[in-house]
This record gives C-alpha cells, sequence and structure tokens, in this order.
C-alpha cells in the first residue's frame, strides 16, 4: 500500500475531535431510529409492533449487506480527496432529507402504506449513511500506525458517538417531548415528532459536513492504493472478503460481536418501555439518564488506552463483555425479586448509576474491539499487501447489522407475544405483561452477551505481535517508496545523458 506520507504516530487534538464529531453526527441519525422511531410509529401513529420491528430489521440487513461493498469501493478509490473523504461529502445532505421523511410521514396513511413509508425511508437514510460511516469509520483506523495511538482515536469515535445519542435524547426530552396536561408522557404527543425530524436533520447535516471538511487536511498523510492495484469490480469486491476472512482473530472478533448485538437488538427497543411502563419514568425523568451515560462513556474514554496498556486488548474486551451483559440486568432482576419497584425512593439514582457502568463497560468494549481491527489490518497488509479498514470495518458492521436486525425484529415479536397493548397508557398495562417484558429486557437479553465474551477470549493479537507486525509493514512500505523513488529518476537520468559529437 503507497502512501504520500506516513501516517503520524501521534495526531493533534484538533484531527482527534474533526473525526470523533463524525460519529457524534452519525449516532444523532441512528440513535434517533433506533431509540425513537420505534416507539413513533407503534404507539403514536399505531403501526403493529411486528411490523414495526420488520421495517428496522429489514433496513439493518440490506444496509449491512451494502456496507462492505461501500468499504471494499473506498479501499480501493484513489482521487485528490483520497479514498475516503469523496464519499463522506457525497453522503450528508441525502443523510438529512431521509432522516427528515422517517419523523414526518405524510398524513392519512393506512398501516399498509405506514409500513411501506417507514420501511422505505429507513431503508435509505442506513444506504446514505454506509456511504459516510463506513469510509468515516475506516478513516479512523488509518489516522495512526501507532498501538496505543489508535486506541485514543477510537477513544474519540466513542465518546462522541455518545455525545450524538445524549444530544439527541436531551434535545427531544427537553425541548420535543416535554410534558403537557393533554400528554404527560412527552414522547406520546404526536404534534412534537415533525419540528423535531427539523432540527435534527439539520443538526445531522451541519455536523456531518464539518466533521469530513476538517479532516481533509489529513489525506497527503494517507495510505493510497498501490499505482498497479486493481480498481473496484464484483470480482476484487470477492477477493477483498476472501482475504479478510482467512484472518482468524478477524473471525474471532466477528462472531463476537454477532451475538452481542443481540443483546443491543433487544434492549435498544425494550429498555424505552421498560422505562417507560415497567418504571413508570416520564420523559423529565429519562432525560436524567444522560448523566448515567456521560459518566460511563467519559470513563471509558479516559481508562480504555490505559487498560490496554496494562491488560492488553484482549483480556479489556473479555472482562467489559461480561460486565455489559451482567450490569445492565441486575436492576430490572431485583424489581422481578420485589426488592425494586416503581415507588423505591431514590430509584432514579439507582437505575442512572447502573445505567454508568453499564455504558461505560460497553463504551470500553466497542474502543477496544475497533482498536482492534486496526491491528487487523496491518496483519492482513503484512500478508496480502492492501490495507483493508474499510473491507474489514464494514463486514463487521454486516454481521452486527444482520443480527441487530434478529434482535429488533424478536424485540418485535417479544412485545406481540407478551400481548404488550398498541397506545398503551403508563400505569395502565397488566403486571403480568410487564413482568414478562422485564424478564425479556433484564434476564433473557444477557445471554447472547456471555456467549460473545467466549469468542473474544479466542482473539489472538499481542502487543508483541503488533510491534513484529508493524516493523515488517515499516520495512516494506520504505522498499516501495525507494523503488518507486529510483524508478522515478531514471528517465530524468537517462534523458540527460548527451550522446558524443562525431569527429569531423
Amino acid at each position: 500500500m503507497a502512501a504520500t506520507g506516513l501516517a503520524h504516530a501521534r495526531l493533534s487534538m484538533k484531527t482527534k475531535l474533526a473525526f470523533g464529531v463524525g460519529s457524534g453526527a452519525e449516532a444523532i441519525a441512528l440513535h434517533a431510529v433506533s431509540a425513537y422511531a420505534f416507539l413513533f410509529y407503534n404507539q403514536v401513529l399505531g403501526l403493529p409492533a411486528q411490523l414495526a420491528g420488520l421495517a428496522i430489521s429489514v433496513s439493518l440487513i440490506l444496509d449491512g449487506i451494502v456496507e462492505p461493498m461501500v468499504g471494499s469501493l473506498s479501499d480501493r478509490t484513489r482521487s485528490r480527496l483520497g479514498r475516503r473523504h469523496p464519499y463522506m461529502f457525497a453522503a450528508c445532505i441525502p443523510i438529512a432529507l431521509a432522516f427528515y421523511a422517517i419523523f414526518v410521514p405524510p398524513a392519512g396513511l393506512s398501516n399498509t402504506a405506514l409500513f411501506w413509508w417507514f420501511a422505505l425511508s429507513v431503508v435509505v437514510l442506513r444506504q446514505c449513511m454506509a456511504f459516510y460511516h463506513t469510509p468515516h469509520i475506516a478513516l479512523g483506523g488509518e489516522l495512526s500506525l501507532d498501538y496505543m495511538e489508535r486506541s485514543k482515536v477510537m477513544s474519540y469515535n466513542s465518546f462522541f458517538t455518545w455525545v450524538g445519542g445524549a444530544l439527541t435524547t436531551w434535545i427531544a426530552l427537553t425541548y420535543f417531548f416535554k410534558k403537557t396536561p393533554e400528554y404527560p408522557r412527552g414522547l406520546l404527543n404526536p404534534d412534537a415528532w415533525a419540528p423535531f425530524g427539523v432540527t435534527m436533520a439539520l443538526v445531522a447535516l451541519s455536523v456531518l459536513f464539518a466533521s469530513a471538511w476538517f479532516t481533509r487536511d489529513r489525506i497527503k498523510h494517507l495510505p493510497q492504493p498501490l499505482p498497479d492495484a486493481a480498481g473496484f469490480s464484483p470480482l476484487e469486491f470477492v477477493k477483498d472478503i476472501r482475504s479478510a476472512f482467512t484472518n482468524m482473530n478477524y473471525v474471532w472478533l466477528l462472531i463476537g460481536f454477532f451475538f452481542l448485538s443481540v443483546t443491543l437488538g433487544l434492549r435498544t427497543v425494550l429498555h424505552v418501555y421498560t422505562n417507560t411502563y415497567y418504571w413508570g419514568l416520564g420523559s423529565e425523568e429519562l432525560r436524567w439518564f444522560i448523566i448515567g451515560t456521560f459518566g460511563g462513556y467519559a470513563t471509558a474514554f479516559y481508562m480504555a488506552a490505559k487498560f490496554h496498556g496494562r491488560f492488553d486488548k484482549k483480556r479489556t474486551m473479555i472482562v467489559s463483555a461480561l460486565a455489559f451483559a451482567i450490569v445492565p440486568a441486575i436492576p430490572i432482576v431485583l424489581g422481578l425479586m420485589g426488592v425494586l419497584h416503581a415507588d423505591t425512593p431514590g430509584l432514579l439514582v439507582i437505575l442512572i448509576a447502573f445505567a454508568m457502568l453499564g455504558y461505560g463497560a460497553m463504551s470500553v468494549l466497542s474502543i477496544s474491539v475497533m482498536s482492534a481491527l486496526a491491528d487487523v489490518a496491518d496483519q492482513n497488509e503484512a500478508r496480502h499487501g492492501i490495507r483493508q479498514e474499510g473491507v474489514l470495518y464494514s463486514t463487521r458492521t454486516l454481521f452486527a447489522k444482520v443480527d441487530q436486525a434478529f434482535g429488533t425484529f424478536v424485540a418485535g415479536i417479544v412485545l406481540t407475544v407478551i400481548a404488550f397493548p398498541e397506545k398503551a397508557k403508563p400505569g395502565e398495562v397488566d403486571a403480568g405483561i410487564l413482568e414478562k417484558l422485564a424478564l425479556w429486557d433484564g434476564v433473557i437479553a444477557m445471554v447472547p452477551c456471555l456467549i460473545a465474551a467466549f469468542f473474544y477470549a479466542q482473539y489472538g493479537i499481542t502487543r508483541t505481535s503488533y510491534e513484529a507486525t508493524r516493523a515488517e509493514i515499516m520495512a516494506r512500505r520504505a522498499a516501495v517508496r525507494e523503488s518507486t523513488l529510483v524508478a522515478e529518476a531514471a528517465p530524468t537520468a537517462a534523458s540527460s545523458a548527451k550522446p558524443l559529437s562525431a569527429p569531423g
């Protein structure tokens, strides 16, 4: 892999911030859909839960299929804007328009028409986001070759992902879904959703563009395809996927994330229902969960790289996966045991404390895996002579989204099977239904994450093996640069040699 300049070991704060805010904008768009769109279409517009779950699941599957192709395309792109930025700039406006369409559907649609509107608009949003997210996260993986610095880069990715999700939640619950006499649970107010959709679409557009704009100065330092490298084609795409899957360290990370995503898919949907109906929390109370999530992500931002330095990435992944499986389930299990209930003094503080621990574990796990994928990219460059951040990160996303789609679909089925009512009012849902909801959200949802921890334990790249791989890559790149300089100098030397004049 040729490069116009080597990625610097230490990056400026400006670069890491500019990269990080792009993750925040992605989270604004995707968190709003995953956390609120299901509730909006099911409880506000009256779309049956299984259809709302199906719409989101289909969009996740199609998005997951497209992302690896976008990854291979960007890996093999050669332009004056580099491999990643052309797609990041092009995707900004379509993402904002699709987001708007999701939260401002036409009035008076039948359930069938409403399902198709929801499904198609979510599909378009995720397809457009693939052309931003995949190049963007691949950019993060190639900004630095340093073992610890890339962990710090991914810490910015994780922290600003939280910022985007938290900002969306705070803005939504503070300014749009406030309690009114008619709607004491502001999320159920149908008149608030259109202004919310317009505002967040504009915010996402602005921040997505800013991230692409303020990282463009790094283009000259990033790897570029070799001069003789083939462009994107179906055949080259298949070759890219095949070479990625020959690395068993990558396979273990994929399988681990596959199981983790089932837990994420279930909890993303069911947590909103549990907090609203099981614990009886209103919008004004739900917004304070931002304190817990901030504490978790801020701790991970500060500690993840330190954990990697002291314990290495593998042990960090195992422990954080176990913690994320167990900790968020504890208060719900205590509720099922009768220890906690909706009237428990200080309940909100207790729930926020467990949220902080759970989100902290999740953030450390995410940072560890994303940093480890950059190490896998080094291994693949040493083996195959091509950097595949786009393919590696996006194929991981494929597995995640297919499985998260399954988790989301299962969540819709769960709500149907336990007979959770549509347009339900807090305080009026049958206690038996609420217990079943808590059992799924608290106990059953953690099982796939426990399985994920086992597969993360199979990952085999260590700090020592990484340093050996990096030395091999640096030597190979130096040889490529030297041969390129020799080849460029040869024609110049030949043209400067003048033939001797023939004797008169």
